[in-house]
């Protein structure tokens, strides 16, 4: 990687449950004037709290440029309902849209459903990559230009622009078409945890961003390089996609104790990746790996969000603009844009209606 491609950056706004949408809202304007890459806001069936994805659908209107990625858990819930919901995102932020798939491993969380008992996670995982598969063939179930609207004739849809997805997985079937029409985007932003284990494979033939987990910038130029190559297996060229070192941090002082009832909050980065100190040794590590060309950027989790968020924006990014190594505006509107990604090709109409 040289090291003039662009830096990413991107941040967690989750913490303890908030309740009232402002709290994410200024918190997701904050790292807009940073003009970080995206957000991402965690989710899961064990832990309480407003949905995610809900969330970020009322932070979009209230946003202008920053990405919105919230957690969708693949497992329990219906792949025509995630990728419907996850277009929906797209529409109303206009195309600034992602999702960061997870999964849920746990008997407690598969007894709140009822309909399955807990899967071992390779399994799940699989489910997972037959998710995101499905979603983008409904994404594409819609050509653009679907839409007519024609009043005089009564016209709504050119049906031959519509496709039957006819998708058969381990766990369920789509026949398809989607209800909502091709998101902005074509693909709103896949985003998964590859560091390894059981989402690697899925991460590789389907996220349009990794995340990964390294100590150090060698072992993050390695995990990227297998990402890539496993990429480069699945038939993807190795640019379409993006590999961000997940790094929790912590930006107050010695002496200052995390927010009270953190334990309800996003797990913390596995593996070692935890930063405590300043922002500007922040900025120094950002920059170091990255002229590396260990990584293509970071997701960052503050310990303390209110706090250290702002610190990163005003801190940490600040002195990477100011060094010529960080954006200082948006140069288009979409994620994709933001991420360097090109907007997909329909499979259907590349195929003359054929799938």
């Amino acid at each position: 990687m040289s090291a003039t491609t662009a830096l990413h950056l991107a941040a967690e706004i989750g913490g303890p449950p908030q309740y009232d949408a402002r709290h994410y809202v200024e918190l997701a304007r904050l790292a807009e004037r940073g003009a970080l890459d995206f957000v991402t806001l965690g989710d899961s069936f064990a832990r309480p709290g407003l949905d995610a994805l809900a969330v970020l659908s009322r932070v979009a209107p209230a946003t202008r440029r920053i990405g919105l990625v919230p957690t969708v858990t693949t497992t329990h819930t219906e792949p025509f309902h995630v990728s419907s919901a996850v277009a929906t995102l797209d529409w109303v932020s206009r195309g600034r849209a992602g999702w960061n798939a997870e999964v849920s491993t746990t008997e407690a969380e598969a007894r709140l459903f009822g309909r399955r008992s807990a899967a071992p996670a390779a399994e799940l995982w699989r489910e997972a990559g037959e998710t995101a598969d499905v979603s983008a063939r409904l994404w594409d179930s819609w050509e653009d230009g679907a839409e007519i609207r024609d009043v005089a004739t009564g016209r709504f849809i050119d049906r031959d622009k519509l496709h039957h997805v006819d998708f058969e997985g381990a766990t369920f079937t789509v026949r398809g078409p989607a209800i909502v029409p091709r998101p902005p985007q074509g693909h709103p932003v896949t985003v998964i945890d590859g560091t390894g284990g059981p989402s690697q494979e899925a991460a590789a033939r389907h996220a349009d961003v990794v995340l990964v987990r390294a100590t150090a910038p060698e072992q993050a130029a390695g995990i990227r390089a297998d990402v890539r190559r496993r990429a480069a297996a699945y038939g993807r060229h190795p640019d379409s996609l993006r590999v961000l070192v997940a790094l929790t941090v912590d930006l107050g002082d010695a002496e200052t104790a995390p927010e009270p009832g953190l334990d309800s909050g996003p797990p913390l980065a596995a593996g070692g990746s935890y930063y405590r100190g300043g922002p500007v040794d922040l900025a120094e590590l950002i920059a170091r790996w990255h002229r590396a060309g260990a990584v293509d950027g970071f997701h960052l989790t503050p310990i303390t969000p209110e706090r250290d968020l702002e610190r990163i924006v005003n801190g940490t990014v600040a002195l990477l603009q100011h060094r010529s190594l960080f954006r200082t505006f948006y140069p288009g509107g979409t994620l994709r844009e933001h991420l360097g990604l090109a907007r997909p090709a329909n499979r259907y109409a590349l195929a003359g209606g054929r799938a």
